[in-house]
């Protein structure tokens, strides 16, 4: 199901927006949509990776191991 934002954009970004748009043969909303969903899936990935660094309990490995673990 598809959900309806609405907000303010600073003048130059929307301009940014739409010169990128015209360039890439794209609409705004399609573009907003993919900028959205990759941060959120960028964001998703900090804090798991965060939350790993902050886990006393989660066993540290060197590259090497990782590789030797992988088969490489």
């Amino acid at each position: 199901m598809a959900g309806n934002i609405s907000m303010r954009v600073p003048e130059e970004v929307l301009s940014e927006l739409d010169e990128l748009a015209s360039l890439l043969g794209r609409s705004r909303s399609s573009l907003i949509n993919e900028a959205i969903s990759t941060y959120v899936t960028e964001y998703n990935d900090y804090l798991v990776a965060l939350h790993r660094l902050l886990d006393k309990g989660d066993e540290i490995i060197s590259s090497s191991e990782l590789r030797k673990s992988l088969g490489f």
